[in-house]
């Protein structure tokens, strides 16, 4: 393995002032109430970009080569949490993966694990859509906030591994210059996390990069669709704006494994959809492996669409609104939990529970599904073991939108008290579900309490 790399890049900030006076995407949370400092900074320096060898990036097995194949300048941008007291940092930084697919950066600043749990978030925008946005309405960094991004610069998506591993590198135990983003913190490791697209990108991070750099000292992917992306695009970004000749379920097909021999923890999370895109590259769980998914669930939940929501209301920025009857279980407290596991694994070497896969039959491959049509096996949050729903990956229609936002068929009034016989039963067995998934792993305590209002409020709508 390769020695870790120094940093090169430049770290300045904290960046104030521009058109808003704020960061764009900052998180929703009164981070100060939270006894968190949120800062954003810029990281510019000469990125390189990287070259498959011998078609590796072919290979199923995941045990990629990449090689140099020139530099070029970069200037991003990076939102930094951290604990104002440095008693209460647990020594661990998330690194995350910015995801560019609506055109502007999306990250999880909201996650209360990581502030509950005493992390430093690390916010970074490493692709080229984040700062020039995509056609046809172009809301990246530069447009949202000329003032304050208008001299960012990334000239292709080939250079953003190396973007990523500066990200590490100036964030990390070994970090220099005269700019401290963590503010003095006795920084220990750093985590990535991508989700999605950039979960995809994380994957080849691994299977090519991270042989080369040893610049991260875990990985966790979310919502990852079971294959990498290329090392060398040129100019050309992905835009799910534009038309596409195949369907989504083609274009998003596992078709690699993630290596295993790179010693460090690696984390996937997946919801029922992509369980169904990475059931022919499924994993088993090691030493330094784990793969968990969870029935009922799908990439994106109405929960999800809200929270974006109210930053597009904020940022004064567009995007698409929830569908109707959207997928109505999120995944956010499955990545909390994540989280958690991931600090003990990383910090006193304790390795998450397995989980049970969500359950397939026939030929092609099918979820198997109960008499309600919820998917059988799997992570079983409450609201599948106590539903009042038919939450599912089943999309409403044929297009990328309506694949990423799956479905919820609510039950009759009739059938929940057919079911439960009334709220309270109903409450009593999805409060029992709850503490079951807690015992499991899957859901950190502070959620239950959350998880059963909104079931209550759900059941006082339906009936």
């Amino acid at each position: 393995m390769a020695t870790k790399p120094t940093q090169t890049a430049t770290v300045t900030g904290p960046v104030t002032g521009g058109k808003f006076g704020w960061p764009f995407a900052a998180s929703l949370q009164d981070v100060a109430q939270l006894g968190y400092i949120e800062e954003e900074y810029f990281l510019a320096g000469s990125a390189k970009r990287y070259r498959d060898i011998n078609d590796s990036l072919s290979r199923r097995d995941g045990h990629w080569q990449a090689e140099e194949a020139g530099e070029a300048p970069f200037k991003t941008r990076m939102i930094v949490y951290r604990p104002a007291d440095p008693a209460r940092f647990n020594g661990t930084v998330i690194l995350n993966w910015n995801n560019v697919t609506a055109g502007y950066d999306l990250f999880n600043a909201e996650s209360m694990e990581i502030f509950a749990g005493g992390y430093a978030l690390v916010c970074l925008t490493p692709q080229k859509a984040g700062i020039e946005g995509l056609t046809p309405l172009r809301q990246g960094l530069a447009q949202w906030d000329p003032e304050r991004y208008g001299d960012l610069s990334i000239v292709s998506d080939d250079y953003s591994f190396d973007i990523f591993t500066q990200g590490a590198l100036a964030t990390g135990p070994d970090r220099r210059g005269d700019t401290d983003p963590l503010g003095g913190l006795d920084v220990k490791r750093v985590i990535a996390w991508g989700a999605s697209q950039s979960a995809g990108r994380l994957c080849t991070y691994i299977n090519a990069i991270a042989p080369l750099t040893s610049a991260l000292d875990g990985y966790i992917l979310a919502i990852y669709f079971g294959r990498g992306t290329p090392l060398e695009v040129g100019e050309t970004v992905v835009n799910i704006n534009e038309p596409q000749t195949s369907s989504p379920q083609d274009r998003l097909k596992g078709n690699n494994l993630i290596r295993d021999d790179l010693k460090v923890p690696v984390f996937v999370i997946n919801s029922e959809l992509e369980s169904m895109a990475c059931y022919g590259v499924r994993q088993e769980d090691s030493d330094t492996f784990r793969y968990w998914e969870s029935a009922g669930t799908c990439h994106v939940s109405e929960q999800t669409h809200a929270i974006r929501k109210q930053l597009r209301d904020r940022d004064q920025i567009k995007g698409r609104e929830a569908a109707a009857n959207t997928n109505r279980i999120p995944m956010n407290p499955l990545y909390d939990a994540v989280f958690w596991h991931m600090q003990r694994w990383v910090a006193e070497g304790i390795a998450p529970p397995s989980q049970p896969k969500v359950a397939f039959s026939g030929e092609p491959a099918q979820i198997v599904r109960d008499d309600h049509g919820i998917a059988t096996g799997g992570i079983r949050l409450p609201q599948v073991e106590v539903p009042t729903a038919t939450n599912s990956a089943i999309p409403r229609g044929t297009d990328v939108i309506a694949f990423l936002d799956g479905s919820s068929e609510p039950f009759s009034a009739e059938k929940l008290l057919a079911l439960y016989g009334s709220e309270a039963n109903f409450i009593d067995q999805f409060e029992t579900a709850a503490q079951q998934a807690v015992e499991a792993g899957v859901l950190l305590p502070r959620d239950v309490p959350l998880l059963v209002e909104e079931a209550r409020q759900q059941w006082q709508a339906q009936t």
